[in-house]
């Protein structure tokens, strides 16, 4: 199985505390890496022989809700050469104050398109990435307030003077 020559090529590079979990119940099986790991457990992963993740099909931001005060990260890695698929899961605990961003690790560096699904999470859940090469607004305006996608998020009545209809 993939997840199992995965695990072992990352604790052999970086020791047993990359890995926090391992989720092998569900249709896809994932692991879940610790958050300081993550480009560079990426980096290995697309540029390894037996792995060769040469693709990002999705990756999305993750609000675990309010009570958890938790954020996370999923990214889907397709290898189109040895036709294999792997979830990685990242997560932090945050207190979901606007001013204290939950922060993780930009993988914009190993593939070119995380920079767009990057910027959705930022602009959505309002996860920052760090060294993202531009990380702004993709969906919304630049001066919209808050974070659309939190479990907490009040939708405003007005915006420049428009209602906004619920």
């Amino acid at each position: 199985m993939i997840i199992d020559i995965v695990k072992e090529i990352l604790i052999a590079k970086f020791g047993d505390e990359v890995i926090i979990a391992e989720e092998r119940s569900h249709l896809q099986p994932a692991l879940v890496i610790h958050p300081n790991f993550i480009s560079d457990v990426c980096l290995t992963l697309r540029d390894h022989p037996e792995t060769w993740f040469d693709f990002l099909s999705s990756l999305s931001g993750i609000d675990y809700g309010v009570e958890q005060k938790k954020f996370g990260v999923v990214y889907h890695l397709s290898s189109i050469i040895k036709n294999h698929q792997i979830v990685l899961k990242v997560m932090l605990e945050n207190d979901r104050d606007e001013n204290n961003l939950p922060v993780f690790k930009s993988v914009s560096t190993v593939w070119k398109t995380a920079e767009w699904h990057e910027r959705e999470a930022f602009d959505l859940l309002g996860i920052y990435f760090e060294n993202h090469p531009d990380l702004r607004r993709i969906l919304l305006p630049d001066d919209w307030e808050g974070y659309p996608l939190r479990k907490d998020y009040k939708t405003a009545e007005r915006y420049h003077q428009i209602k906004i209809d619920l």
